[in-house]
């Protein structure tokens, strides 16, 4: 059954976030596609990857650079078919949601106030199917990540 765990952005941008999820994906010995449409926004959130702690650096490239295959953590424009990395989690870092996501074992949508309307449409959706299993996490004032209604 696939897992998707919705988070809403309340508090803290994508680049924040983004690399608190990949680094437990990557402590849980799992490997990660990161899918966001806009290049600036993968820009944001691989330079986040290189700097979010002054002692750590989170390994990770982008799709079509050739050892794509290696990387732990994977930046894409795009989900077109299987990552090349092997990843099997995906965050949908834009908050636009894509079927395609169905065939990872988790999927993280990150969405803010600007995408909450398509965020319940697919929460309602999703819901709705017997071969998914829907999360919704929140930020407090403090940043801290409950899951909740």
């Amino acid at each position: 059954m696939a897992r998707v765990n919705f988070y809403r952005l309340t508090r803290d941008p994508v680049e924040r976030v983004l690399p608190a999820l990949a680094e437990r994906v990557l402590a849980n010995g799992d490997r990660l596609l990161v899918v966001a449409a806009a290049a600036m926004q993968r820009q944001a959130i691989d330079e986040a990857l290189w700097t979010q702690t002054a002692a750590s650096f989170l390994p990770h490239g982008h799709a079509g650079s050739a050892d794509e295959s290696i990387e732990p953590v994977l930046l894409a424009g795009a989900l077109d078919g299987p990552p090349a990395n092997g990843a099997s989690h995906v965050a949908l870092a834009d908050g636009e949601w894509r079927d395609a996501a169905l065939g990872f074992g988790r999927t993280f949508l990150l969405f803010d106030n600007s995408r909450i309307d398509d965020a319940r449409a697919t929460w309602r959706a999703l819901a709705a199917r017997d071969d998914v299993d829907n999360h919704f996490w929140k930020q407090d004032d403090r940043g801290r990540w409950s899951e909740g209604p």
